[in-house]
């Protein structure tokens, strides 16, 4: 039974998704895992019921769900609250992490496992901002000195390998013409933020609360209306349109900064556009076609696994290294470990090196599997290792 045009089946692993994500066995496994599990089940590699639709409406929601993923990412990067040491610390991690993670591939790459190091480099080098922000909550640390420092990496380790991974790919200029364009297009972004945190004066705060509840919706619709126009630059380009969707996410959410509660219902609203609409449909029609039974054609590719797995902790955790004056001892493994958790930035990386052809989806099956243990494990041993930090470290400030 063929349901490849039938939404319906997407959606309802989306609800199933959000109700298994409920359910704590120990540790609540996000929905996105869920979501990703279940499209690999229902996908032709496994029972074969669904497909993704050719020609069709619903076809076009996958990339869409791609942008919206990469949209909150952008979103949830607060460089206001990690400015300072601990930003200066994340960007010279993340850097370590790259030359760690180009070596790393470039052996893959030697033994003829991988065909572009770099791009496998980059998606070593991630960390799953968005994931582990809720198991920082729910141990407690968000507010503390660590939990400052994960977000610091966290939001490097989101920021980096995407505006690496967009230079990579952007084929239309040469390399010195494209940096130059990758800059220029930073540098609209930057002023748009600006503009857009100069403009919260009382009246303007005033009309968009006023619109937030209505009909009307309007700073939802500014909001859609600076995305797609993001997304139509980043195009006209050449570069990826999700490049242009993470840059609106971030103009944004330095806009919205402040968590007013006018401006945390408002990203309520988006969150609840991107996560219930859009992101199932990339996460689980990307995953339909995914040949999971190339894990276990050889004894080679189901050992990727666990060694993408192993590289995870030694690329994005040997940072911790830098941090060692700024982290109490019991506190640099969870640092680590959280700062290693990756998976929706390795989806959607390993989703475009598939998409052009530079990366086999044998490669990126596995990155993903590796992916999703370390969400299910990293997280959760962090948080079991968590020791109460001394009274005047709770308090500990971004600017610590």
């Amino acid at each position: 039974m063929d349901l490849s045009y039938h939404p319906a089946i997407i959606l309802s692993i989306a609800v199933v998704s959000s109700l298994l994500s409920e359910i704590r066995i120990g540790v609540r496994i996000p929905g996105a895992v869920w979501e990703i599990l279940l499209g690999m089940a229902v996908g032709r590699a496994v029972l074969g019921l669904a497909s993704i639709p050719h020609g069709e409406l619903w076809g076009c929601f996958a990339p869409a769900g791609l942008a919206a993923l990469l949209f909150m990412a952008g979103m949830d990067i607060d460089f206001g609250r990690v400015r300072g040491r601990p930003m200066e610390l994340a960007l010279g991690g993340w850097l370590l992490s790259l030359g760690l993670g180009l070596l790393l591939a470039t052996i893959l790459w030697v033994l003829g496992i991988v065909q572009v190091p770099m791009i496998v480099a980059l998606t070593l080098s991630t960390t799953a901002l968005g994931t582990i922000i809720p198991s920082l909550q729910d141990s407690g640390s968000l507010n503390t000195r660590l939990g400052t420092h994960v977000l610091a990496a966290g939001s490097i380790g989101e920021f980096g390998p995407f505006l690496a991974t967009s230079l990579l790919l952007t084929r239309k200029f040469d390399a010195w013409l494209q940096l130059t364009v990758l800059l220029g297009f930073t540098a609209l972004a930057v002023a748009c933020a600006l503009i857009a945190v100069r403009l919260r004066t009382p009246a303007i705060l005033r009309l968009l609360a006023r619109g937030m509840r209505p009909s009307s919706q309007l700073p939802v619709c500014l909001s859609l209306l600076i995305v797609s126009s993001f997304v139509v630059i980043a195009e006209k380009i050449g570069f990826e349109a999700v490049v242009g969707s993470f840059s609106a996410g971030m103009v944004i959410g330095l806009a919205t900064s402040d968590r007013s509660e006018d401006q945390e219902l408002f990203r309520e609203k988006m969150e609840a556009i991107c996560f219930a609409v859009f992101i199932p449909f990339f996460f689980v029609m990307s995953r339909l076609t995914l040949d999971v039974h190339a894990l276990f054609q050889s004894a080679r590719s189901f050992m990727l696994v666990p060694v993408f797995l192993a590289m995870f902790v030694v690329v994005r955790g040997s940072p911790v290294l830098l941090h060692r004056s700024e982290l109490r001892k019991e506190e640099r493994l969870p640092f680590a470990l959280y700062s290693a958790t990756e998976l929706p930035m390795v989806v959607a990386i390993t989703e475009i090196g598939v998409r052009l052809n530079i990366m086999g989806t044998e490669i990126a099956t596995a990155l993903i599997g590796a992916g999703l243990l370390s969400v299910l494990l990293f997280p959760a041993i962090a948080d079991a290792m968590q020791v109460p930090p001394p009274v005047q470290s709770r308090t500990a400030s971004a600017t610590d």
